[in-house]
């Protein structure tokens, strides 16, 4: 077995796509409407999705947000350098909601920034990775 996409429910389809593309520097892989049904599946990542695990965004045509609840966590991305990925993050109009540092009771370096929808990904800086 192998973990395949994690899928999230989006409010805006294009600016989803914009911020993971754009500001997270994933690809778009593969895009479908099906207009039986009024939504839009779209998978993003980092690599092809017969070997790496990828991001389903679902956007429901008429939907425009959504109550993330208290349940969901984040998304986790490994970064080399968090400080230089931060700042390109910001460069790009994403917007950083917990600084570069360590973790609360260890030493592994994270951040967090926020998706268009309210997503928290979290960014783990690989060098300082412990278990986690």
């Amino acid at each position: 077995m192998r973990l395949l996409h994690t899928m999230l429910r989006v409010g805006d389809l294009e600016r989803s796509l914009a911020f993971y593309t754009d500001v997270l520097g994933m690809r778009l892989l593969r895009r479908k409407d099906y207009p039986s049904g009024r939504f839009t599946l779209a998978f993003v990542g980092y690599g092809d999705e017969s070997d790496h695990t990828v991001l389903e965004l679902t956007h429901n045509w008429d939907t425009t947000s959504y109550e993330l609840g208290n349940a969901y966590g984040h998304i986790a991305l490994g970064v080399d350098d968090i400080q230089a990925v931060c700042e390109r993050i910001r460069a790009k109009g994403g917007r950083v909601v917990r600084e570069p540092g360590p973790m609360k009771h260890g030493s592994t370096v994270i951040a967090f920034v926020e998706d268009p929808d309210g997503y928290k990904v979290e960014l783990i800086e690989l060098s300082s990775r412990a278990a986690v």
